[in-house]
């Protein structure tokens, strides 16, 4: 999966969504912080293959998309909009190849801008990447080739505090970014940030109006944040393999962000910090049982403002904690949905 598959849809109510053979599952609260409903398949009978993304607008709507087969050895991309998480995702939608037909390229992002227009990115057969955008009125514009060189697959699409879309991505020099530079527009390049960074680590939260903060393991094994017009800061040793999941939250009327990642010991570890002053300083603290290789941890709000935070194995176990109405970040035991 790639983005935020722990959501909080308009009406308060959790909405997790759950790759699941060649199908997607979504699976959502009866009511908030009640218990949750039985998985249903998105988009009915159609077959999917490896690849989902999930992104959320402003508007409480969640867009999913994925990679179906067409014909024989090629494939496709479709999307589907969840506008609530008690209604049926639409039908999966096709938007087309960024190589016209082929099969599948990549990973695919999404991101919503402010107007609630999907964008997704993904790689192209020459290792690039492409978008392709919703129009105003329905529908989508062609794919754009966005131009970049040797970029490895794990693409992050975010949209910005200023509800502007934003992607970026690694290569071997660096990482590359696009800015959407007015509403409506296709992201542009902006200037790449020079780093070494290990593949596959990038994740990305809008920490204010203006700026959004890019986190990041080093080959040394650190873990880093950046932001426009300063230099990357080294927070603490990474914990595990792969992105951190990161959440602005409000904790005891302080604006904090709150990272978490599947440890090496295999248990969720948690840090938090003053949002944007990582000078501050920070440190893991472990919670839960210890979980298989590749499960993934994600953190949301639930419709009281307390952190949520799930993990999700390979095999499709699901697990969630609430952060307890007590001083400090305590968390509830671990209960399996």
């Amino acid at each position: 999966m790639n983005g935020d598959w722990l959501l909080r849809g308009r009406d308060g109510r959790l909405t997790v969504y759950l790759p699941s053979g060649d199908a997607v599952l979504c699976r959502a609260e009866r009511v908030p912080g009640g218990p949750w409903e039985a998985p249903r398949k998105v988009g009915g009978d159609q077959k999917l293959r490896p690849g989902l993304a999930v992104g959320q607008g402003s508007d409480g709507y969640a867009h999913l998309v994925a990679w179906r087969p067409t014909v024989p050895g090629e494939s496709g991309l479709v999307h589907s909009t969840h506008f609530r998480p008690l209604l049926a995702p639409l039908d999966w939608i096709p938007i087309g190849h960024p190589d016209k037909k082929g099969d599948r390229t990549g990973m695919p992002a999404v991101a919503v801008d402010a107007e609630g227009r999907a964008y997704v990115f993904v790689h192209n057969r020459d290792k690039g990447v492409h978008t392709v955008n919703q129009k105003e009125r329905g529908g989508w514009n062609g794919w754009h080739d966005l131009k970049a060189p040797e970029v490895h697959e794990h693409l992050v699409a975010v949209t910005g505090g200023s509800g502007r879309v934003e992607l970026y991505a690694t290569h071997p020099r660096g990482v590359l970014r696009w800015i959407q530079e007015e509403p409506g527009a296709r992201p542009v390049a902006a200037d790449p940030l020079p780093v070494d960074v290990e593949p596959g680590t990038l994740s990305a939260l809008p920490t204010s109006k203006e700026r959004t903060t890019l986190f990041f393991s080093g080959p040394d094994g650190m873990l880093y944040a950046w932001r426009p017009g300063g230099e990357p800061a080294p927070l603490l040793a990474a914990a595990g393999p792969g992105p951190v999941a990161a959440l602005r939250c409000d904790i005891d009327g302080h604006d904090c962000t709150l990272l978490a990642q599947r440890s090496a010991s295999g248990r969720v570890v948690f840090a938090a910090y003053p949002t944007e002053r990582e000078a501050a300083g920070l440190w893991w603290t472990e919670s839960g049982p210890s979980l298989p290789t590749g499960t993934r941890v994600a953190l949301a709000e639930d419709a009281a403002g307390r952190v949520v935070a799930a993990t999700l194995t390979p095999d499709g176990d699901l697990r969630l904690t609430r952060r307890k109405d007590e001083p400090g970040l305590a968390l509830e035991a671990w209960r399996e949905v």
